[in-house]
């Protein structure tokens, strides 16, 4: 579904200095898939999902989703910040319904899938609450059904459970693998918790340290759907000590 082929992308300072964001970045997503791309903060990871988000253009190299090039944001992709960014004079229904309102499309179409949504999230008895009545992790939940409301090829998250504490996380994690095996859309997550992609990821691939680089992609072979008690295993623990060895500073897990 998609490709990124020698992408690169180089920033100027106020001063007119380059600096070397992504370099000769190539990797491939298939359809459904749930891949992540894991790196240390700085490393150039939201980025890159910016640049498949068709958000901002690299300097290098090609970037295709179904053999088209990416040049503007597409109407089949969906994406989660690290922020809920919810509009706080509306509803969490209203909120959710808000990419319907932007695109254009038919509401009364879509407020069925919107509602589905919340009650997949189990959030369908907050659907006339507003963002400030709300966690951290539920405000995050409504963020992805905003992301989902129009039902978009690919969902593309960067970092949406950062900010949460770990508890919180586990459990959003848990929430996001079930909604993903519910929706079965394609995912590029973007995280630097070592735990989070083992746990989530069907594949996950490894950048460097600024200008970030993939130096290298592990699948992860662990049975679907999965559970907390996973990450207490043997073949989990095996998984995140193969990738923590990529990382010479202290990363989250």
């Amino acid at each position: 579904m998609i490709s990124v082929q020698n992408l690169g992308k180089t920033y100027e300072t106020l001063r007119g200095l380059p600096v070397e964001a992504l370099k000769d970045i190539s990797f491939r997503i298939e359809t459904g898939q749930f891949v992540t791309v894991l790196g240390p903060s700085g490393c150039g990871k939201s980025t890159l999902l910016k640049i498949v988000a068709g958000l901002i253009p690299p300097t290098t190299g090609t970037l295709d989703v179904f053999g088209e090039p990416i040049v503007e944001p597409r109407q089949d992709i969906g994406i989660v910040f690290q922020s809920a960014l919810l509009l706080q004079w509306r509803t969490v229904f209203e909120n959710v319904m808000v990419p319907v309102e932007v695109l254009k499309l038919p509401r009364d179409t879509y407020r069925e899938r919107a509602t589905q949504l919340l009650k997949l999230a189990g959030l369908e008895r907050f659907a006339n609450h507003y963002p400030n009545e709300l966690s951290g992790g539920m405000q995050q939940r409504v963020a992805i059904c905003r992301a989902l409301v129009f039902d978009p090829e690919i969902l593309l998250l960067d970092e949406p459970f950062g900010a949460l504490d770990a508890m919180t996380r586990d459990y959003m994690n848990l929430e996001l693998a079930r909604i993903w095996q519910a929706t079965k859309k394609t995912v590029l997550l973007i995280t630097h918790s070592i735990r989070e992609a083992v746990f989530l990821s069907d594949r996950v691939y490894v950048m460097s340290a600024s200008p970030g680089q993939i130096i290298d992609c592990i699948d992860i072979d662990l049975e679907r759907p999965r559970d907390i008690d996973v990450t207490s295993s043997l073949e989990f623990g095996k998984y995140e000590k193969t990738l923590r060895r990529y990382f010479s500073q202290p990363t989250e897990t």
